[in-house]
């Protein structure tokens, strides 16, 4: 049983956190090719608040941001049980070894340089997209198995 795992990208929804608007806007016209739904956050509050309404499935995060960083955002996710599996990709204009130590240890998926490249912002999205989706479909799979 084939299937096109693109064809449930129209069901995704992605969240973009920036608090530059013209760099939200920037990621928003990349990405607007892929059928997902996308929504925005001016910072780590409003992210942590977006997450709670609305659980996104993967969040494009900017680092530096007032109230609470990119950083702080992430672990807080990661270290929730219901938030962990939401794919965090972040978009830093750092590019200093610790930086990137510090992402990962926030428990980041993957990251992106700024000023970011469209065709690499797209092939992370996607490729993080696919795997979130399957995952979701997986559960979903052995949840109605186990009510059978």
């Amino acid at each position: 049983m084939g299937f096109d795992v693109d064809l449930d990208f129209d069901q995704a929804m992605i969240l973009l956190v920036d608090d530059n608007q013209q760099n939200l806007e920037l990621v928003q016209a990349y990405l607007d090719d892929l059928p997902c739904r996308l929504t925005t956050a001016h910072d780590g509050v409003e992210a942590m608040a977006a997450v709670a309404k609305d659980e996104p499935d993967l969040i494009l995060l900017d680092v530096m941001m007032p109230r609470m960083s990119g950083f702080e955002v992430c672990q807080k996710l990661k270290a929730n049980p219901t938030t962990r599996d939401i794919a965090v990709i972040m978009v830093t204009a750092l590019n200093e070894v610790p930086d990137y130590e510090r992402a990962v240890e926030s428990g980041t998926d993957d990251f992106l340089s700024k000023p970011v490249n469209k065709l690499e912002l797209l092939t992370r999205v996607k490729s993080l997209l696919r795997v979130r989706l399957l995952r979701k479909r997986l559960e979903s799979l052995t949840r109605d198995q186990g009510e059978a």
